[in-house]
């Protein structure tokens, strides 16, 4: 019932939005986060294993994964950036599992990933969805395996909606993405471990990774059971 009554509201249409491949928006740019690179040089997740990108996009980070040795399964809901995601994984000849479909509708193998990573999928969730979109993170994630999440700074340069979950419902809209503060992130993900909470580096362009300090990066690690 909550999806139907914020669905409605939505007039944004994410195909439209990737189909217009020469606008000038940050993360079209064909080049890894800039945390997710540092990661990797610093050890915090070494090469190889198996990786779920949530709202992949047109597949810079998948492509980055595929490179450093993983095996890649990469969901979205645009038909158009799943198109753009192969035709540039085609290009660098990696090969990655593309799924266009919903995140809360995927059918998981519980402890299957040695590694999740989501870069501007999260602020777009609906309040309600949190409980399962935490929920997914913690049964798809091998115990130890990392989190990897980028997100709206609120009220930063990108956007961030500091509206409380009562105002999302109350007019009906997300107002283009939900901000966070490091604190909010620490209380949803707190039965993960916190590795690395920290604002992504400003990155001018054309480099070999993307950085806005509009975004947190934040990095977690599933608890081992005893």
């Amino acid at each position: 019932m909550l999806d139907s009554l914020l669905k409605e509201q939505s007039k944004f249409n994410w195909d439209a939005f990737y189909s217009e491949r020469e606008r000038p928006v940050p993360f079209f740019v064909n080049a890894p986060d800039e945390n997710l690179v540092h990661y990797f040089k610093n050890n915090l997740l070494s090469s190889a294993g198996k990786i779920l990108e949530l709202g992949c996009g047109p597949g810079r980070n998948a492509i980055y994964f595929a490179k450093q040795g993983f095996e890649v399964d990469a969901v979205d809901l645009s038909k158009e950036a799943l198109q753009w995601g192969s035709e540039r994984a085609k290009e660098q000849n990696v090969c990655i599992h593309f799924m266009y479909k919903n995140i809360f509708e995927l059918e998981i193998i519980d402890s299957d990933y040695d590694v999740i990573y989501d870069s501007g999928c999260f602020h777009h969730i609906a309040p309600h969805r949190r409980i399962d979109y935490v929920s997914l993170i913690q049964r798809a994630l091998k115990p130890g395996g990392y989190f990897g999440l980028t997100c709206f700074v609120e009220n930063g340069p990108l956007g961030g909606s500091d509206i409380s979950d009562w105002e999302v419902y109350r007019q009906r809209s997300l107002k283009g993405g939900l901000g966070y503060t490091p604190e909010k992130l620490e209380t949803i993900f707190k039965d993960l471990q916190v590795i690395e909470i920290r604002k992504m580096k400003d990155i001018e362009q054309p480099n070999e990774c993307f950085g806005s300090s509009g975004l947190w990066t934040a990095l977690f690690q599933k608890k081992n059971v005893n």
